[in-house]
């Protein structure tokens, strides 16, 4: 810890966070250390097959209810803390959950868009998630509580619930042109759009140094970032329990969880 103080005390930081940030307010990553392996749909599974789609919404339905109820934990909260004090100039996450904006964070570049807002994909029109809520609980009432009982619910990153059975499910369609609707995030086999990757590498750029938080960086979405810092020149320092697919880029390296290491990294840089 001392290390990386020294190293970022005077600099302007650009923040790269990924699911390892959020483990510690109850949403489970995809990588980290004893995380069960998964499969997330694809983009084609979902446009192309009205039963991914349905087993996509009557997993989500319940999964809401949980991960909406989820609160920004100390490490959502000390970056913000260091955007309001000035340290950081900004903060790339590829979570969808939407928690270091309840944090108080302002300057968020949302990489893979977020579960809150739903989009047509017919004729773009885009409502809220919670309005969709009382929608699919209207077509299908008692379904998340019938599953609730039956035993306790593996909950996914993405909102994604573990049930097994779908049948029976009804999916909601856009209310303005009846076509296909879908959260407004990036699906594993879609592109990020280039003008949000555009910010997030001007972000980059801005930035005396970057600081990666709670994220693997197995895929490019993240990783092209710090590959971008480091042939500009600017020092990289991760913030991870497991390993990361920059071990080897990085300049300063920190294996313990954000909620331990980024409280101290506010409080201490703050300070100038």
């Amino acid at each position: 810890m001392p290390a990386a103080i020294d190293l970022l005390r005077g600099a302007r930081l650009a923040v790269l966070t990924g699911a390892g940030i959020s483990t510690d307010s109850g949403i489970p990553d995809y990588r980290g250390p004893g995380s069960p392996p998964r499969r997330p749909m694809t983009y084609q599974q979902f446009v192309s097959d009205p039963a991914f789609r349905r087993t996509y919404w009557a997993r989500n339905h319940v999964g809401w209810r949980y991960v909406h109820r989820t609160r920004p934990n100390a490490g959502h909260d000390a970056v913000a803390r260091m955007e309001a004090a000035g340290v950081a100039v900004g903060l790339i996450t590829q979570n969808v959950d939407r928690l270091h904006t309840l944090a108080g964070s302002r300057a968020v570049i949302d990489l893979h868009g977020t579960y809150a807002e739903i989009v047509c994909l017919e004729c773009g029109d885009r409502t809220t998630r919670d309005a969709l809520a009382h929608r699919l609980e209207a077509l299908n009432p008692g379904f998340a509580e019938a599953v609730g009982a039956v035993a306790d619910v593996e909950i996914a990153p993405d909102a994604d619930a573990v049930i097994e059975s779908t049948e029976g499910f009804r999916v909601a369609d856009c209310e303005r042109c009846g076509g296909t609707i879908k959260p407004d995030i990036v699906y594993f086999g879609e592109s990020v759009p280039k003008e949000r990757v555009e910010r997030a590498y001007a972000l980059v750029d801005e930035a005396d140094a970057l600081l990666v938080a709670g994220s693997s960086l197995a895929v490019m979405s993240g990783l092209r970032f710090v590959r971008h810092a480091v042939r500009s020149g600017r020092p990289v320092v991760i913030v991870n329990r497991g390993a990361t697919r920059a071990d080897v880029d990085a300049t300063l390296r920190i294996h313990a969880g954000t909620s331990q290491v980024l409280p101290v990294l506010a409080d201490r840089l703050a300070l100038r």
